[in-house]
């Protein structure tokens, strides 16, 4: 079998590099990565150059600009442009360079506010967008029907996968500008060294959220890639080409900050900052699609934070400060 040249858009990100060693573990793949400095994916001249030179067979477009509700509220404007030209600039390189296949990561705030729950693809552009992510959330929307179009008219097999919260290792943890579960590890972890008696949670505690090893989305990715294209589009349609992936389980915060206080040693009171923003009262996503194509979540939460936290002990000088 001849080797696959595969281009992991993102590879030093926390979906990008999970991809990469889900890579790493197949016979037939030739992995190919460029850090930002080396591709300004932003550029659509060197990202063209880019894909003229590579002759590469799939692409992973895992890149992004990502942050929790702190950072999309003070960058709307680098989170909606940065997003649109980096999918923009791969999508069409690839087409011209004559790729066949590339499969686009989303995320589960391209979904309504008010969404049914748990969340169906079928929500997509059904109601107003949660306005903390708007701007995220409007770029990755325009990705997926970046990808559909290209489908319709070029007949490509460009698909898209939408995941629900991440979390793992080579996650951002800092402070402000990461995520909800490294933003806690990161309080509880500090707290404990400081033999602090009590840690501030923002918001009130009530919202519901799922979460997803960043392992498993990455083991999600390879499955739809390499569906066959005839049993993938049998389980999607040319105006409805995505898929969620998740695990189809979530929790409130207040549930999730009493784990990672666990995991993490923390033995003092939780408080829950109601001036700050709760974001969606609840974000759970129907996984009924991908289970019928053959794939479903394999790692419990509390076993997976407890695996991310030991990554974050042996890594706190590489992660972002």
């Amino acid at each position: 079998m001849s080797q696959l040249r595969v281009f992991v858009a993102g590879h030093r990100g926390m979906v990008g590099s999970a991809i990469v060693r889900q890579l790493e573990q197949r016979q037939n793949c030739e992995i190919i990565t460029r850090n930002r400095y080396e591709l300004d994916l932003t550029n659509q001249a060197t990202v063209r150059e880019f894909f003229q030179e590579e002759s590469i067979d799939q692409v992973y477009l895992a890149a992004a600009r990502v942050g929790g509700i702190h950072a999309n509220n003070t960058y709307p404007s680098d989170f909606i442009y940065d997003n649109l030209m980096i999918e923009a600039n791969v999508v069409q390189a690839a087409h011209e360079a004559g790729i066949q296949q590339l499969l686009f990561l989303g995320s589960s705030c391209i979904y309504p506010k008010f969404a049914e729950q748990p969340m169906k693809e079928e929500a997509l552009l059904t109601g107003v967008l949660e306005p903390t992510n708007e701007p995220y959330a409007i770029a990755k929307i325009a990705g997926i029907k970046l990808c559909e179009s290209f489908n319709r008219q070029y007949d490509r097999d460009y698909r898209s996968v939408m995941p629900t919260n991440l979390y793992g290792p080579n996650d951002n943890f800092h402070p402000e500008n990461s995520h909800v579960i490294p933003a806690l590890m990161r309080r509880f972890h500090e707290a404990v060294q400081e033999k602090a008696e009590e840690v501030v949670v923002w918001g009130s505690g009530k919202p519901k959220r799922e979460f997803l090893h960043v392992n498993d989305m990455a083991a999600a990715c390879l499955h739809v890639m390499n569906l066959d294209v005839q049993i993938y589009q049998a389980h999607t349609r040319p105006m409805l080409s995505h898929i969620n992936v998740g695990t189809g389980e979530d929790c409130t915060i207040r549930d999730l900050a009493a784990t990672i206080a666990k995991v993490t040693g923390f033995k003092g009171s939780l408080k829950f900052d109601s001036s700050k923003p709760d974001g969606a009262p609840r974000k759970l996503m129907n996984v009924s699609r991908i289970k019928a194509l053959g794939w479903e979540a394999s790692t419990p939460l509390e076993s997976g934070l407890q695996e991310t936290y030991s990554w974050f002990l042996k890594n706190q000088k590489v992660t972002r400060n």
